[in-house]
């Protein structure tokens, strides 16, 4: 088991240790809690931390590997939000498969943006808070939101001028080797529009290929059209002929890392999101080993 670490945010600034923990773990019972600050599981600085410490923003705290805190952590109660990384100006997000960015057909009474502005509205913030990008509904990944319209058309902007490095895992057909680029028009508002992703083969077996793709464009549906048109959809995806696989419901795609120049900072941020547990059990399935740590983390210097 990996540790995992937390970059404290402003708003966390004068909590104290067991505060942070109860508001960033809500499944976890407050006695386990009490128990892993006792057992001097929770650092700063390679020091333990008691229940009353007062912890400040930007600082980072270690917390255990165990089993039993990464399923706390990696499953909030069923409708909350998931943060992986917060600021005064922007919120990054995890969006689990099947939840819709936005509201639309088949998502109106509960998809990613409604959840972020119920917890918003429970901070009683006074700002608009709108995500910046998007993510298929069953894709799975973190996602980028600004709080406010100034912060939501600077990070969008960062979005249309490819400032934003998006790293995905998908696992295609075929059993392939190597790296390359993917480099096809694609249907964007009407227009054919070229669109670019790069790949690098992670792991093959089981007539099955691990990729890691790097957008270099944002059309919809980019990755899943161009994949099957080169004749490897991703497993799972119906839509572009991908095939069946036991254990998968959905296209296996998961978008891996958000990294980018904090315009408000001036700091890099890179934001990485862990396979989640149905993707992971197939690839363990197939006999292949996820090369990424299992955790989720953000990197800030």
């Amino acid at each position: 088991m990996t540790t995992t670490q937390w970059c404290l945010t402003d708003k966390e600034n004068g909590l104290t240790a067991l505060d942070v923990l109860r508001e960033r773990i809500p499944a976890a019972p407050v006695s386990y809690l009490r128990q892993l600050l006792r057992r001097g599981k929770v650092r700063r600085e390679g020091l333990p931390l008691t229940e009353t410490t007062v912890v400040r923003g930007g600082e980072r705290i270690t917390l255990p590997g165990s089993r039993r805190f990464e399923e706390l952590f990696a499953n909030p109660p069923a409708g909350e939000v998931d943060i992986l990384f917060e600021s005064r100006e922007l919120l990054v997000v995890f969006k689990e498969a099947g939840l819709a960015t936005h509201r639309g057909k088949g998502h109106e009474e509960d998809n990613l943006l409604d959840r972020v502005q119920k917890m918003m509205e429970k901070r009683r913030a006074t700002f608009m808070v709108a995500p910046v990008h998007r993510l298929d509904a069953g894709t799975s990944g973190p996602v980028l939101f600004g709080k406010g319209r100034r912060a939501a058309g600077l990070l969008g902007k960062l979005f249309m001028e490819d400032q934003v490095e998006k790293i995905y895992l998908g696992l295609v057909a075929g059993e392939l080797s190597g790296a390359g680029l993917l480099c096809s028009p694609v249907p964007a508002k009407g227009k054919e529009k070229e669109a670019q992703t790069g790949f690098t083969v992670l792991a093959s077996g089981s007539g099955c290929s691990l990729l890691e793709l790097r957008l270099h464009s944002g059309r919809t549906h980019q990755i899943r059209r161009q994949l099957a048109e080169a004749g490897h959809p991703l497993a799972g995806d119906r839509r572009y002929r991908g095939s069946p696989l036991p254990g998968l419901d959905r296209p296996f795609l998961h978008c891996r890392r958000l990294a980018l120049q904090d315009p408000f900072s001036g700091q890099p941020l890179a934001v990485d999101s862990p396979l989640p547990e149905d993707l992971a059990a197939v690839l363990r399935t197939l006999g292949m080993e996820y090369p990424f740590g299992d955790t989720a983390e953000f990197i800030q210097t």
